[in-house]
């Protein structure tokens, strides 16, 4: 037989209230991490100017649907290139349903986009669109005195798949040539072991004058390098920067200091006790010799695909990945444009593929002819560095190499 167990109505109207409080925290949580998810003043000005009258109807993709109802797994990336020809111009989709989207970040699962078409113009507004537009769609439910659980599934949609992204954030390492020499190192195994893998005991040193210190009630994480490759500028030689190869991650355990001893003739000597770690990760084997530099503050960036403001002419310097040759689909490359140059996370460029040169047949001089450069695909730039950055490859019809150029997309 099955059992309901009641309460009485001073204990439900307190459960309920319980429970109420607590849907409140989980909804100010995601409101605020979508609030993290900032839009830059640029993309709101194109925004604001493209919501005054919608886009050129010669501008939508040429089968874009009537209406689409945003599903788990979408991606803003996505879903601009399901409604426009060219998915960088993500501002000027929000700017389609700014009245109804204040934030584009915040779209979330179940909600209907529908097209309008009118005067040669095109807006985009969500269905039923109202005082609830910036939430999740809601639905009635009726409170009763159980236990209930329910995934974070129905959150706000990422602009990009964040997998893809996310390893590149924390393992790949632009330094300039003495950053990485200057860095502590691992100086011995224990058991005189000659790899480390994850779960293995090391022992590591700074710099003379600048040893490896606990900081107390602080766990302090290292990620592990080995083999600073030069970056070369694929058209000047020059070097731009240097990659360190990620091998793994350590903690550490316990300070280095001096030990000093009294020998037989009375001499007092200093010996140097090396820090202590322990691995907590391996990508490869580590051993003695490799560097160590502070792993970084996690971040939570917001990438926003746009095209850039001014123009812009590049070169691809490396592909991320020592047995790589070519890049395909989702891969990374290195580009010779950084902070510098006004490179900025987010930056939608074109991959160039050169023009074939050739001899004209039909010509009695047999002139030399280079063909037109024609585009290849398209990457996103994710991170950067004064004098380089890393890009991700969104789209491409041939393979990504080395010395390819990059320009606007547009």
């Amino acid at each position: 037989m099955q059992h309901e167990m009641t309460y009485p109505k001073s204990a439900r109207t307190k459960l309920a209230m319980a429970l109420a409080a607590a849907a409140t925290t989980l909804l100010c949580s995601a409101s605020l991490l979508a609030q993290n998810l900032t839009v830059t003043p640029g993309q709101k000005a194109v925004a604001e100017q493209v919501a005054q009258a919608g886009v050129p109807l010669t501008e939508l993709a040429a089968n874009a649907p009537d209406s689409y109802t945003v599903k788990s797994g979408d991606t803003l990336w996505a879903i601009s290139g399901l409604f426009l020809k060219s998915a960088w111009r993500w501002p000027e989709l929000w700017g389609m349903n700014l009245n109804d989207i204040r934030n584009p970040h915040r779209i979330f699962p179940g909600q209907r986009l529908v097209l309008e078409r009118k005067d040669g113009r095109a807006t985009l507004r969500l269905a039923g669109a109202g005082a609830g537009a910036d939430s999740p769609p809601i639905e009635t439910i009726r409170v009763s005195p159980r236990t209930r659980f329910e995934t974070l599934e129905g959150g706000a949609l990422p602009t990009l798949k964040a997998h893809l992204i996310e390893p590149f954030l924390a393992e790949p390492e632009i330094v300039d040539e003495n950053s990485l020499l200057a860095a502590p190192r691992i100086v011995a195994a224990l058991d005189g072991r000659v790899l480390l893998t994850n779960g293995d005991r090391a022992y590591a040193r700074g710099q003379t004058g600048k040893p490896m210190l606990d900081a107390p009630g602080k766990q302090q994480e290292f990620r592990i390098f080995r083999n600073a490759t030069p970056l070369r500028d694929p058209g000047s030689g020059e070097v731009l920067g240097y990659e360190a190869q990620y091998v793994g991650k350590a903690v550490l355990v316990r300070s280095e200091t001096q030990q000093t001893s009294i020998d037989k003739d009375g001499k007092e000597t200093s010996v140097v006790v090396p820090a202590t770690i322990d691995i907590v990760g391996a990508k490869e084997e580590m051993r003695v010799g490799d560097r160590m530099l502070p792993e970084p503050a996690r971040q939570l960036v917001s990438y926003a695909p746009r095209a850039p403001v001014g123009k812009v002419e590049g070169r691809i310097v490396s592909v991320y990945g020592s047995a790589v040759v070519n890049a395909a689909q989702n891969q990374v490359v290195a580009i010779n444009r950084g902070t510098r140059d006004g490179m900025e996370v987010g930056y939608v460029l074109a991959i160039l593929k050169d023009g074939e040169r050739m001899i004209d047949k039909t010509d009695a001089a047999r002139a030399p002819m280079k063909l037109p450069d024609e585009r290849n695909g398209l990457l996103m730039v994710f991170r950067t560095f004064e004098r380089l950055s890393y890009a991700l490859v969104l789209d491409i019809t041939d393979g990504v190499k080395v010395g390819d150029r990059l320009a606007n997309p547009r």
